[in-house]
């Protein structure tokens, strides 16, 4: 009995185990589908039903166990439960906030982190499941997820502090930078006030010392014009904005009179000899010799001549000379006309002539002195034609080229080069042997080759114009050649001598003997006058007789040999002129322009009118460009309205000879011409429109033609 009971007993405990082992089999692999397929809350509550079978089964195997210990390790467990989900939870918002920081300046490590906790986790859920019945396990993995939370939390506020520290260290670069520029500009504002201060005062000082000397001056012309009662009375009348007349006339920069009030300001003015008359007849001699010379060219140098012997050059002879060097210096292209102009007062007024001539060679030495490039060039030049009309003699041009060419550079070879085509033809003349060392001295230069190639390639136009000799660039144009060289003084003057400008000559001093002098300049102005008046009557007369002589010989030597051209080139080459002049215009008020420039010989106005209208033809369709061209022409000259209308009876007669686009530009142009009453209407009295007088192109161009206007 007692053995069949062991037995019973024995069966009982092996089917026990075999469930037992059976039910966890199960669960194992339930828990590991679940961990793989299900989700977090899924794989707690399978858990949770697991450990509650095993309680079960505990149960079952110890009845001795009291149900408050049960309750109690149910709390246990139950509280075990909601903190590894609040961990989980903790732990997914720390890896999406770990997500989103991943951009940031440490992303990579923080991945690498976050991975790691990964596998950290899966390996510790792995020790879970295979110790699912030892408690121990789970504290520790909630103890060490606990840390891990604070390790992030902690790498957070580091994160956080160190790009807070960035900011703020960026901002105060940011506010230091803006602190330095405005201490820079603080500190050039106060560099601009200084130098404004500094400024200010030297131009009161400047100013001031001005106002002195003018004071002085006028104190001094005041204390030699006392004495005189009726001198002051005039004074008072003239008296202009409260200030004395003729103190502020005879001054620069004074008040501006018309001419007809000075003229009447000099009539009422009773002491011809007082410092004020000679005042005003001194600004008024100013102002006379400066318009003079402004408005002398080539065509009406003849013709000012005369007016200005008609003035005091003796008195104002710095005047004239300082006239001279202004204009040559701001028009240089008339130095050949102010030479010319010098050269002819030059012989009759010596010292005129002597004393331009030193004041140029002093304008040169200072512009050489000071580097001063468009002031040399203008001193230069004007010697340069000086020496052409035989005023200054030939060694100055040669001292001058000597001393330009004595060490070269770029700016002292172009001037040189320029002064050599200025006066090279007279130098071959007048001096070959020196105008030949100058050219060797080039040669040098040349081939030394420390110069820059552009003032090379000027060396060799030089040798170029040498070997023409000089053609383009004459001495004296024939206009210009107004002195025989019998006639003509030489001033001889060296770059080397001490030179005396004389600047007193520039500025107003009265003269006691001024009514004298006046008178004696007169006497001599007339003698100038009468013997210009007769020379120019004698040369007129004999120039007359002359060309009248050669005019007839003329006329005989082309009634014997008379070319004719039977190529007709000139024909072709107007042809080809009128062409590229229409093709290259932009409109047809730049080709009307250029085509009225273009000298036509009597009778070829026709060859402008067939052209127009066969540039018109050629077109693929009609431009409006050569109707206003023709429109223009035909309301210029009436001799183009009539060529016109030849044209249009020609181009009528021969209309069938044309294709259908020219016959319809060629209707199209006439339709503009009749449309805006630039041709005449009675030049369809010529169509006659009948069956036997017409063609079908002829009714196709009076179609169109009508048609569009």
């Amino acid at each position: 009995m007692a053995r069949r009971d062991s037995s019973e007993s024995s069966d009982d405990d092996r089917e026990r185990r075999r469930r037992y082992s059976d039910r966890k089999k199960e669960t194992r692999s339930v828990g590991r589908r679940d961990r793989g397929d299900e989700s977090d809350n899924s794989s707690d509550s399978d858990q949770k039903q697991h450990r509650h079978e095993r309680r079960n089964e505990r149960g079952n195997g110890n009845s001795n166990r009291p149900d408050e210990e049960r309750d109690v390790s149910d709390r246990r467990e139950g509280e075990r439960d909601k903190d590894k989900r609040d961990l989980r939870q903790d732990v997914r918002e720390e890896s999406k906030n770990d997500g989103e920081e991943e951009e940031g300046k440490d992303g990579k490590r923080v991945k690498r982190d976050r991975r790691d906790r990964e596998r950290e986790r899966g390996r510790e859920r792995g020790r879970q499941d295979e110790n699912g019945e030892d408690g121990f396990l789970r504290k520790e993995d909630r103890h060490r997820c606990r840390d891990l939370g604070e390790d992030n939390e902690r790498e957070e506020r580091r994160k956080s502090d160190r790009g807070r520290d960035r900011r703020r260290n960026a901002r105060d670069r940011r506010r230091n930078d803006d602190d330095d520029d405005d201490e820079d500009d603080q500190k050039y504002r106060d560099r601009r006030e200084i130098k404004k201060d500094e400024d200010g005062d030297t131009k009161y000082r400047r100013d001031k010392e001005k106002d002195r000397r003018r004071e002085e001056s006028r104190n001094k012309d005041d204390s030699k014009a006392v004495g005189d009662s009726k001198v002051k009375s005039t004074r008072q009348e003239g008296n202009v904005n409260g200030g004395d007349a003729a103190l502020t006339l005879g001054r620069s920069g004074g008040v501006y009179i018309p001419p007809f009030k000075l003229a009447r300001m000099m009539k009422d003015v009773e002491d011809k000899s007082s410092a004020e008359y000679q005042r005003l007849t001194w600004d008024a001699l100013r102002k006379s010799i400066n318009g003079l010379v402004n408005k002398v060219n080539a065509t009406n140098i003849k013709n000012i001549i005369p007016e200005l012997f008609a003035e005091n050059l003796i008195r104002g002879r710095g005047l004239f000379c300082r006239s001279c060097m202004k204009s040559q210096m701001a028009s240089p292209g008339f130095t050949d006309v102010f030479a010319a102009l010098v050269a002819v007062v030059n012989t009759k007024f010596t010292a005129v002539g002597e004393l331009l001539l030193k004041r140029i060679v002093l304008q040169l030495k200072r512009a050489y002195k000071r580097n001063d490039k468009p002031q040399l060039l203008a001193a230069v030049k004007f010697i340069a034609h000086l020496v052409n009309q035989q005023v200054a003699h030939e060694i100055i041009a040669l001292e001058l080229l000597t001393i330009l060419l004595e060490n070269p550079t770029d700016d002292s070879v172009e001037v040189a080069v320029g002064f050599v085509k200025e006066c090279g033809s007279i130098l071959q003349d007048l001096s070959p042997k020196g105008l030949h060392g100058i050219f060797e001295r080039f040669r040098g230069i040349l081939h030394e080759g420390e110069i820059d190639k552009r003032v090379q390639f000027l060396i060799e136009g030089l040798f170029a114009i040498r070997k023409a000799k000089f053609q383009g660039y004459p001495a004296v144009r024939p206009e210009l050649d107004l002195v025989d060289i019998e006639d003509q003084l030489t001033h001889e003057i060296s770059l080397q001598d001490e030179i005396d400008p004389e600047i007193t000559l520039d500025i107003f001093k009265p003269d006691p003997n001024f009514l004298d002098n006046e008178k004696r300049y007169e006497d001599m102005k007339k003698d100038l006058l009468g013997e210009t008046s007769e020379d120019e009557e004698g040369s007129d007369a004999g120039s007359g007789d002359e060309d009248d002589s050669e005019e007839e010989e003329e006329e005989e030597d082309e009634e014997q040999m008379k070319i004719k051209d039977e190529t007709e080139t000139n024909l072709v080459n107007l042809r080809r002129t009128i062409y590229l002049t229409i093709m290259s215009s932009v409109d047809f008020e730049e080709a009307g322009h250029k085509l009225l420039k273009i000298k036509l010989e009597p009778g070829q106005e026709m060859e402008l009118c067939i052209m127009l209208l066969e540039c018109c033809s050629q077109e693929r369709t009609y431009l409006r460009y050569y109707g206003l061209l023709g429109q223009r022409f035909c309301m210029i000259n009436k001799v183009h309205q009539e060529n016109f209308e030849k044209c249009f009876v020609q181009q009528y007669s021969m209309i069938h000879r044309l294709e259908t686009n020219k016959l319809r530009n060629v209707a199209k142009f006439f339709a503009h011409l009749l449309g805006t009453h630039a041709l005449p209407w009675h030049v369809l009295a010529y169509i006659r429109l009948t069956e036997e007088d017409t063609t079908s192109s002829s009714r196709i161009f009076i179609k169109i033609l009508f048609q569009v206007v």
